[in-house]
């Protein structure tokens, strides 16, 4: 794809934004489309929210997990931003506007130092964490229904939305994040249960991905970023006025509730 051809993408998914009016599949209107070329697009945009006065405070793994890809038909997982508009704070109200919003239980990962790939390795990723919390990633897509493949997301931020996370920070060495379980409730009614471990065997793996992978776009991971690594089960639609609520072993819980 040229140059302009990547403008004319971020142009869409931009206006899809602004109206609230989903948008077709890039993948079907770019026959040439390529990830490379997704990231590309992606990162027009992210500059445009920055320019706009927005900010990056961290980046989230996306289809890291096996339940995940098949869900999405995919078979690799994808990075996006994460900007301050996006955080949204515990059990309070969440009024934003989304297109087409689902849920996703997530252990974050908070930096206290930073990472920069490539070549960073496991026990490097562990001495840069500061702190985990439960957190639920609201993912969304400016595709109109879901219809995505991997470069349609990618394109798309990685379908992000908004985050939450949980108010009672854990160190790394009070949990095992592989082995930590979670419940998610919605309404009350339990609608997924998993475990770190879903994530490319655990989030710390994950957080390796990311710093690397990133490290070929010229980017890096600075301290206290807040890195959401992936799902531990599928996503779950939101339907209006709903609430969620995690529970994660070790970890405690975190709630959204959209009014």
């Amino acid at each position: 794809m040229t140059s302009s051809a990547h403008e004319s993408a971020a142009a869409r998914l931009l206006e899809a934004y602004r109206s609230g009016q989903a948008t077709s599949p890039l993948s079907a209107d770019f026959p040439d489309f390529t990830v490379e070329d997704a990231y590309q697009v992606q990162m027009i945009q992210v500059g445009r929210w920055v320019a706009d006065g927005d900010r990056i405070v961290g980046h989230k793994v996306g289809l890291s997990s096996r339940a995940m890809q098949r869900q999405m038909r995919v078979d690799r997982p994808d990075f996006g931003h994460l900007t301050q508009s996006m955080a949204f704070t515990d059990e309070a109200p969440i009024t934003a506007g989304f297109l087409q919003p689902r849920i996703e239980p997530e252990i974050a990962l908070v930096l206290g130092r930073g990472l920069s790939g490539p070549g960073v390795t496991l026990a490097q990723a562990i001495s840069a964490v500061d702190y985990v919390l439960p957190a639920l990633e609201i993912i969304d897509s400016r595709i109109a229904n879901w219809r995505i493949g991997i470069v349609d997301t990618v394109a798309d931020n990685a379908s992000s939305g908004g985050f939450v996370v949980g108010q009672r920070p854990r160190l790394l060495r009070e949990v095992d994040l592989a082995f930590a379980g979670a419940v998610l409730t919605r309404d009350g009614e339990i609608v997924g249960t998993g475990a770190g471990g879903a994530v490319l065997g655990g989030p710390l793996n994950s957080l390796v991905w990311l710093a690397n992978t990133l490290g070929g776009f010229g980017e890096s991971l600075a301290a206290g970023s807040v890195v959401l690594p992936g799902s531990m089960t599928k996503a779950v639609p939101v339907t209006r006025g709903c609430s969620f609520h995690l529970q994660v072993a070790g970890l405690g819980h975190v709630s959204a509730v959209f009014a």
